[in-house]
């Protein structure tokens, strides 16, 4: 029997990816640099669009201190105040860094994903799409959740303990690194659902395993709120839920998933 008469089975050439190419470990390093660079390059003008409103974006952050600061009656404006003579610039940079970052994050899960690409078989080459879509929405809705709901309160909680001998007075180089990881962390959180129901499209994870695991990740999830928050009760519970939430719909859009893939196809 010659090669070209040797089929493989049909189970066999299901799980070959398509266009499958061998690549050394020289090769996928030179395709991680050029990915980063195009991720670096999109990121660029985003940056520059950040600078352009970085007063607006500074505005926008401090906005949520105001509500505390009238709730508990402190003395003055919810100001910013900065010591080091760099302290201002920097902040700006930074700001119109994290907006870029969220401005161009399609494109950088594009690139994220191109990356990945090659080493996936056909179906999950199919995700591609509804991953970025999703991964930007909830990323985005994850922040907006902590800026909303979360942060007013959250300072009206830690600004409370203030009183007429303990005066809150807030630097930029204290205030603004907080808020900015806090966002960035609500962001991450909210990705939870997109990450589980990826490994189930994917055929990593079944929907079964991911609900004999919640329970675990009651847990996981407990530890990582007390890891990204200021460990004030409040603050931890509001990310705390949305991760155990966010988890089940995870699995739940797993479970469809699954019944999908039983559809037997014309």
């Amino acid at each position: 029997m010659t090669s070209a008469e040797i089929q493989i089975p049909e189970p066999e050439r299901a799980r070959v990816p398509e266009d499958d190419q061998e690549m050394t470990f020289f090769q996928h390093l030179n395709d991680l640099r050029s990915r980063l660079l195009r991720a670096i390059l999109g990121l660029i003008p985003a940056v520059a669009v950040g600078w352009i409103f970085k007063k607006e974006i500074k505005d926008f952050l401090i906005a949520p201190l105001q509500p505390a600061w009238e709730k508990l009656n402190l003395p003055g404006e919810a100001v910013l105040r900065f010591a080091g003579p760099a302290d201002a610039f920097m902040m700006y940079m930074k700001n119109s860094l994290i907006a870029g970052v969220l401005l161009a994050s399609p494109w950088i899960f594009w690139q994220l994903w191109m990356f990945i690409a090659p080493g996936l078989y056909k179906k999950e080459k199919a995700l591609a799409v509804p991953f970025i879509i999703a991964s930007t929405l909830c990323f985005t809705g994850g922040a907006i959740f902590g800026y909303k709901l979360v942060f007013p309160e959250a300072f009206t909680v830690l600004l409370g303990f203030s009183d007429e001998t303990l005066v809150a007075t807030l630097f930029v180089k204290d205030y603004m690194p907080f808020f900015r990881r806090m966002l960035l962390a609500f962001g991450i959180v909210f990705e939870v659902p997109v990450i589980v129901t990826f490994l189930a499209g994917a055929g990593i994870v079944t929907w079964q395993q991911l609900l004999k695991f919640s329970r675990w990740w009651i847990v996981c999830a407990a530890f990582i709120s007390m890891l990204l928050t200021p460990q004030d009760v409040y603050t931890m519970v509001m990310m705390l839920v949305p991760l155990v939430l966010l988890y089940f719909v995870g699995v739940f859009c797993a479970y469809l998933i699954s019944i999908f893939q039983r559809k037997p196809r014309p």
